[in-house]
């Protein structure tokens, strides 16, 4: 009987820059890693969903959601930590890109979860990106509305004060 290997999923090109450690050992790391970096989750994606799509790769030891640093609410990303580095691989070839609650989820390798990266890394307490983002996506909330609210709010007040003038 043939033995096949199946080759492991590639590691994309970004790094975590707040890593505590050298480059080559955060790369040993990644290459032996079981925990998946989840991003472009919708805010109101529960762990309960989050666990039924990834819990199809494997068994999963546990799931941390993402959360605001401020509110504590969940902001759009979360970590998915399998027992097996073969489970994790399935997961990089079978659940990234597909759709969970009207969203498109990329996976990436994380070199393991330690306490306080759950959350948000932004000014406002949600994610970096967001904080880029100028129009509004319903299904994912956040930031965005935010950003709607203060345009809306700029466009109303500019068209009472044109309307005092008339």
């Amino acid at each position: 009987m043939a033995n096949t290997i199946t080759p492991s999923i590639g590691l994309s090109a970004y790094r975590d820059q707040h890593f505590k450690g050298t480059r080559a050992e955060q790369e040993r790391l990644l290459r032996i890693s079981t925990t998946m970096y989840v991003g472009n989750l919708s805010y109101y994606t529960t762990e309960e969903q989050i666990h039924e799509l990834f819990s199809m790769c494997g068994d999963i030891k546990r799931i941390v959601m993402g959360l605001d640093k401020y509110e504590k609410v969940p902001c759009g990303f979360c970590f998915v930590e399998y027992y097996k580095r073969t489970d994790a691989e399935n997961c990089m070839r079978y659940v990234n890109g597909t759709r969970l609650d009207d969203r498109i989820v990329r996976t990436d390798w994380d070199v393991g979860f330690v306490e306080g990266r759950q959350y948000g890394r932004g000014r406002s307490g949600g994610q970096v990106r967001d904080e880029y983002r100028a129009d509004f996506d319903a299904g994912r909330g956040g930031y965005g509305k935010i950003i709607q609210q203060k345009v809306e709010g700029v466009e109303s007040s500019s068209t009472v004060r044109r309307n005092k003038s008339l």
